[in-house]
C-alpha cells in the first residue's frame, strides 16, 4: 500500500465514521471530507469543486424540481381517489397505494413520490379503520423498488451510469435499468401485498409534529353565511344535512358577538358566522353548495388587496413546528394575515376540534393549518412561520386549481431522453426551464423543492471517491474481495455484490455507497474475467433497496414516526423482502446483462 492509498483510505474511513456517528450533517461532512483530500495532496486543488460541475450533480436538482412540481400539482391524488373510495379493506388498499408510490416512483423522486400519497393513505385509514402501520410501511417500500426501473428513479442508478461512462464512455439508459427494475418491483409488490400481515396493526403512532398531520380528529373551520347564500332561512338541521353526516355546526355567531346554541332547527340569517367542524371533503361540500364565504379566504383577500400580487393563489396544509413563532400566539396577534399574507380556512389538533373563532385560536406545536396565500408568497411565508408544508392535499376550500402540466413535461423529457435525443441533463434542465416558464412553479418554489444537502453531498464526495480510484484503491479493495469471491461461482460473486451494498448503505447513505462501491465492482469484475455491467447494477440495485432500518433511507424515515414503528419493525418486513430481492436481482442481472468478460 502506497502512502497516498494509505492517506485515501483513512479519509474515507474517518468520512465514514462521521457518516455512522451522525452528528454532523451528511453534506458537511463530505465538504469536510473534500477540504481534508485537498490538504492532505490527494485531491488536486483545480479538481476540488469539480464535481458541482459534474453532470450528475445537474441531473438530481432538476429531477428534484421536476418532481416537485408534479408533487404540488395534486393531479396524482386526484386520479387516485375515485379508485381509493371502492377499497375496503387493507388486502384491496395495500397493493393499490404501494403500487401507486412504486409506479410513481420510477418516474419523480421516491421522496416525493412517498409524501404525495401518505395524506391519501391517512384518509383511507380514518375512513375505513385500517391501522396506518398496515399501510405506510409498504408504501415506503414500494417507493424504494419502484426507484430502480428508470435511470432518474434514484439517485444509485443515475452515479452507476456516470460510473459506467468513465469505464466504457457509454452511460446506462433512461430504461437500461427496466428489465431488472419492473421484475424486483413486480416481485416486491406480491410480496407487500401480504407481507403487510407481519407489521404490528394495533400500535398508536407516536407523538410529534408529524405524527400528528397523520393522525388527525377533523378540521375546524369559520364561515360566513352571506345574503346571497341558498340557505338563508334555512335550519342548521339542513345545512348540516349536506355533510351527509360528517360536517357539525358547532356556533352560530350573529351580530358579531352574540352566540347562540347551534339547535338543528335554529334558523340561519345573512352574515352569520358559523363554526363548522368536519373532515375536508364534508366541509368542502357545504362550504360549495350553501355558496358560504371562509373567513380566512376573506382575510387573505384583503391582507394581498394592492400589494403587486397577480391573484394566483395556492392552498396548502402545513404543520407549526415548536420552533414556530405561531405557537401561543392567535393569527391576530401574529398579523397573519397582514405581515404574512396568509389566509387561515381551517385548523385541526388532535383531542378535539377547536371551538373558537379562528383569529382567536392560540396555536399550538403540532397544529395543522389549512392556509392561503398568493402562490409567490407562499414559500418565503411559510419559511418565516416555520410551519412545515404537507404534500398538497384534495383540498378545493380554497378553489385550488389543478394541473396535468408538469406530468406532461416529466413524460416529455423521458420520451426524448428514451430516443437519444438529448442527454439526460439537458432533457431534465429543459423540463425544469418549462416548469419555471409556464408558472408552474415560482422560483421560490423551485429552490425550496431542491433538497440541496443531497446536491452538496454528491458535489463534494464526487472527488473524493475520484482519489481513491486515482490512488489505486479501489483495485486494492477489489483484490481483497477477489480472495473471497474466486470460492464463489461467477452468480455468487454477483450475489456478493449486492449483499455488500445493502449492508453499507444504511450507514453510508446510498449515493455514497454508490460512489464507493460502484467502482470496487467494476474493479472486482474486470480481475475476475467478466463484463462489469452486471457488477454495476449489483450496485444500483442493493444500495437503493435499504429496507432494514428507518435511518437508512429518507422514505423509510418518513414513515417511522406517523405509522408509530419501532426500530425492529422494519426487519419484521424488510429482511424477507431484502431476500427476495437478493434472489431475484441476482439471476435476473446475470440473465439480462451477461456475467461473461465485456
Amino acid at each position: 500500500m502506497t502512502l497516498d492509498q494509505a492517506l485515501a483510505f483513512g479519509l474515507m474511513a474517518v468520512t465514514i465514521g462521521l457518516f455512522v456517528w451522525g452528528r454532523l450533517p451528511y453534506d458537511l461532512v463530505a465538504v469536510l471530507a473534500l477540504l481534508a483530500g485537498v490538504a492532505l495532496g490527494i485531491i488536486p486543488a483545480e479538481e476540488a469543486f469539480s464535481g458541482f460541475g459534474d453532470d450528475v450533480v445537474v441531473i438530481v436538482a432538476t429531477a428534484l424540481l421536476v418532481s416537485g412540481a408534479v408533487a404540488r400539482s395534486g393531479a396524482v391524488e386526484t386520479a387516485m381517489r375515485p379508485l381509493l373510495r371502492r377499497l375496503r379493506g387493507p388486502q384491496a388498499q395495500v397493493p393499490a397505494l404501494a403500487g401507486a408510490v412504486t409506479v410513481l416512483s420510477m418516474a419523480t423522486k421516491n421522496v416525493g413520490a412517498l409524501a404525495m400519497l401518505m395524506p391519501v393513505a391517512a384518509q383511507v385509514s380514518r375512513r375505513t379503520g385500517t391501522p396506518l402501520s398496515f399501510l405506510l410501511m409498504p408504501m415506503a417500500f414500494g417507493s424504494l423498488i419502484g426507484g430502480i426501473v428508470t435511470l432518474v428513479g434514484t439517485s444509485p442508478n443515475i452515479l452507476v451510469s456516470k460510473v459506467r461512462e468513465d469505464l466504457t464512455g457509454e452511460p446506462f439508459g433512461m430504461f437500461d435499468y427496466a428489465p431488472v427494475g419492473l421484475a424486483i418491483a413486480a416481485a416486491g409488490l406480491v410480496f407487500l401485498s401480504v407481507g403487510y400481515r407481519l407489521l404490528p396493526g394495533d400500535r398508536r403512532a407516536a407523538g410529534g409534529s408529524m405524527d400528528a398531520a397523520f393522525t388527525l380528529e377533523e378540521y375546524a373551520t369559520e364561515a360566513r353565511v352571506p345574503a346571497g347564500s341558498p340557505f338563508v332561512g334555512r335550519t342548521v338541521a339542513e345545512l348540516e344535512a349536506l355533510g351527509e353526516g360528517g360536517l357539525r355546526v358547532g356556533t352560530v355567531i350573529r351580530e358579531r358577538f352574540r352566540r347562540h346554541a347551534p339547535r338543528p332547527d335554529r334558523v340561519l340569517e345573512a352574515e352569520d358566522v358559523l363554526l363548522l367542524s368536519g373532515e375536508p371533503d364534508d366541509l368542502e361540500r357545504v362550504v360549495a353548495r350553501a355558496r358560504l364565504r371562509l373567513a380566512g379566504e376573506e382575510a387573505a383577500g384583503d391582507a394581498t388587496e394592492g400589494d403587486g400580487t397577480d391573484g394566483d393563489s395556492a392552498v396548502v396544509e402545513g404543520v407549526v413546528t415548536a420552533e414556530s413563532p405561531l405557537v401561543g400566539r392567535t393569527p391576530a396577534e401574529a398579523q397573519l394575515g397582514r405581515r404574512h399574507g396568509l389566509g387561515l380556512l381551517a385548523v385541526s389538533r388532535r383531542g378535539a376540534p377547536p371551538s373558537r373563532r379562528l383569529r382567536r385560536l392560540r396555536v399550538e406545536a403540532g397544529d395543522v393549518l389549512i392556509l392561503k396565500a398568493p402562490r409567490a408568497r407562499l414559500a418565503e411565508s411559510l419559511g418565516e412561520l416555520r410551519i412545515l408544508p404537507l404534500s398538497e392535499r384534495d383540498l378545493a376550500l380554497g378553489r385550488r386549481k389543478r394541473s396535468w402540466l408538469p406530468l406532461g413535461i416529466l413524460a416529455a423529457a423521458m420520451v426524448l431522453v428514451a430516443a437519444h435525443v438529448v442527454p439526460v441533463a439537458v432533457a431534465f434542465a429543459g423540463a425544469a426551464a418549462a416548469v419555471l416558464l409556464l408558472r408552474v412553479m415560482t422560483m421560490e418554489e423551485a429552490y425550496a423543492s431542491i433538497e440541496w444537502s443531497v446536491i452538496v453531498l454528491l458535489a463534494a464526495l464526487i472527488p473524493v471517491s475520484g482519489a481513491i480510484q486515482a490512488t489505486g484503491g479501489t483495485d486494492l479493495i477489489a483484490a481483497g474481495l477477489e480472495r473471497v469471491a474466486v470460492l464463489l461461482p461467477p452468480l455468487g460473486a454477483l450475489g456478493l455484490m449486492i449483499v455488500l451494498a445493502m449492508a453499507v448503505t444504511p450507514f453510508l447513505n446510498n449515493a455514497a455507497t454508490v460512489l464507493v462501491m460502484a467502482p470496487v465492482a467494476a474493479s472486482l469484475a474486470g480481475r475476475l474475467g467478466l463484463n462489469p455491467d452486471p457488477f454495476l447494477m449489483a450496485v444500483a440495485v442493493g444500495a437503493a433497496c435499504d429496507f432494514l432500518t428507518p435511518i437508512g433511507h429518507q422514505c423509510n424515515t418518513l414513515v417511522m414516526g406517523p405509522g408509530g414503528y419501532r426500530f425492529g419493525d422494519y426487519w419484521r418486513l424488510g429482511l424477507p423482502l431484502s431476500v427476495l430481492v437478493v434472489a431475484v436481482g441476482t439471476p435476473l442481472i446475470s440473465l439480462v446483462w451477461g456475467l461473461g468478460a465485456g
